[in-house]
């Protein structure tokens, strides 16, 4: 058997239905040149880690990588390429809407000198064709033209998960790109900077085959909270951004039921203050595991104990507010920028012990 010459990594979430498929388009595809299919499954309850090894046992060239804990399709596709025995990785989908047929001129590419071959729906020659909705080809659109501002660099498909790039890039680049998101692209043609040579295959993005789309509302706030990540220049981290704007909007729903439990209700004061410091506090725990930590969403019994070591970690953020704040007054007098250096110092905190013990890798 030959060494191979390219590692494909399959990121999967629930693509039982779809592996055997794709893996008889790929082998049709390079018929000739030697590779290998490495599928990166997220523990799928449908069984995809199962039906990738039962595909192993006839088929050598299949690996599977099955994580425990963690989510995410820009971090399978990281574990991928570390894992790759060859000295070129391609990232497609697994439910068959890239187009298989391009990888070879992808590799002819790569062998040609560039670093990265980017499967493209819109360059001249490519399609989205049937693979996106109305609203689903708008928003792309739209993704795209603001990847290309924060990368400035002239490519029609920044956002494509349809990708090759030579082994020893990937090395590089694979430990540092957000873990968070399904945008890996651009995240990796941001680090590799204007020097790397980047070139386009055309291809027409087709129908899903099987299942559902992994795409929505959370996947659309980790790729904003990305680009702003990215215009900081990575100074803030994509999963700080969330969860300070969790907690931004953690104040109006503080303020909501205090209105609705003291003006409307009656209740005292104090117990009103209470109340909605604890509804605020609980919103904000699920609206935080439901997005800043979706790749460590807690379930079951642990989202009780997570809840309660959030609410306790905040109420040490709330200390450390005023701890910070009154000292900062002590100097100058300055009553809004002593309040501003408290709610930064509480958010830092609650953010960085909340990550360590709430949301801890499991």
């Amino acid at each position: 058997m030959h060494s191979p010459e390219l590692t494909i990594v399959l990121p999967t979430f629930n693509e039982a239905g779809n592996l055997a498929m794709m893996v008889e388009r790929i082998d049709a595809a390079l018929a000739g040149i030697p590779h290998e299919i490495l599928v990166v499954d997220d523990d799928s309850p449908d069984g995809t880690a199962a039906a990738a090894r039962a595909i192993g046992r006839d088929k050598p060239h299949v690996r599977c990588i099955r994580r425990i804990g963690r989510r995410g399709l820009s971090g399978a596709c990281a574990e991928g390429m570390m894992a790759a025995a060859a000295p070129v990785v391609a990232v497609m989908d697994a439910d068959g809407q890239h187009d298989e047929t391009i990888l070879p001129a992808m590799l002819a590419r790569i062998a040609a000198g560039a670093d990265v071959v980017v499967g493209s729906r819109y360059a001249a020659g490519g399609s989205a064709g049937a693979g996106l909705t109305r609203t689903r080809a708008r928003g792309s659109e739209l993704a795209t033209r603001l990847s290309q501002l924060v990368l400035k660099r002239a490519v029609s498909d920044p956002m494509s998960g349809f990708f090759m790039l030579r082994r020893e890039l990937a090395d590089r680049v694979a430990g540092s790109v957000a873990r968070e998101g399904f945008k890996v692209l651009f995240d990796i043609l941001w680090r590799v900077g204007p020097q790397a040579r980047v070139e386009e295959v055309p291809f027409t993005f087709r129908e899903r085959q099987q299942g559902e789309s992994k795409l929505g509302f959370v996947v659309t706030m980790q790729f904003l909270g990305l680009l702003v990540s990215r215009l900081t220049g990575g100074l803030l981290p994509v999963q700080f951004l969330l969860f300070a704007l969790v907690g931004f909007s953690g104040l109006f729903v503080h303020l909501a039921a205090l209105y609705v439990l003291a003006e409307v209700g009656g209740l005292s004061f104090v117990w009103s203050q209470l109340a909605a410091t604890l509804i605020a506090m609980t919103t904000n725990f699920l609206l935080n595991n439901w997005l800043t930590f979706a790749h460590r969403r807690l379930k079951g019994w642990r989202v009780l104990y997570g809840l309660v070591t959030f609410c306790l970690v905040c109420s040490l953020g709330a200390v450390a507010n005023i701890s910070v704040a009154v000292w900062v007054y002590q100097f100058d007098k300055a009553t809004m920028l002593a309040g501003l250096a408290g709610a930064l110092m509480s958010s830092v905190f609650n953010y960085a012990v909340t990550k360590l013990v709430t949301w801890q890798d499991v």
